[in-house]
């Protein structure tokens, strides 16, 4: 089975992106390793775009969807609700951290400008660190 968010991968992002340092386990399961609302269908319900699919951080799909949620608090809090017995687990956390790293990692590269300031609050939520990725980079993709 292919390994879609690598060991390696964390051990350098987590400190450069969310401030901390990596943890030392990760919990892997098979995930779809891209969920946002682009790869989701309304009814009938259809995951798309499988290109990424393979081992994920435990809650890493969750904290995805969750993160890419934050610019309509509503539905953030939505999917909070419902993936809580995932995001609520320490496996989860480091999932949804990880979800938050790669984003992090984009916006470091000038993706996701409006977005940006709510990953930066909701990593610190987690870790009580503020990463230090600028809120706004010109560093271009």
């Amino acid at each position: 089975m292919k390994t879609t968010v690598r060991d390696g991968w964390i051990e350098r992002a987590f400190p450069q992106f969310l401030g901390v340092p990596a943890p030392a386990k990760v919990e892997r399961v098979t995930g779809h390793g891209d969920l946002h609302w682009g790869n989701l269908t309304a009814a009938p319900l259809c995951l798309l775009d499988w290109e990424r699919w393979g081992l994920v951080p435990f809650g890493y799909d969750a904290g995805l969807l969750h993160a890419s949620s934050l610019l309509v608090p509503d539905v953030a809090a939505r999917i909070r609700r419902e993936f809580a017995p995932i995001l609520d687990t320490s496996a989860g956390r480091i999932g949804e951290l990880a979800a938050l790293a790669e984003m992090l990692q984009a916006v470091a590269r000038g993706w996701y400008p409006d977005l940006a300031p709510r990953l930066v609050t909701r990593a610190e939520a987690i870790t009580g660190v503020r990463p230090p990725v600028p809120v706004y980079s010109e560093v271009s993709a």
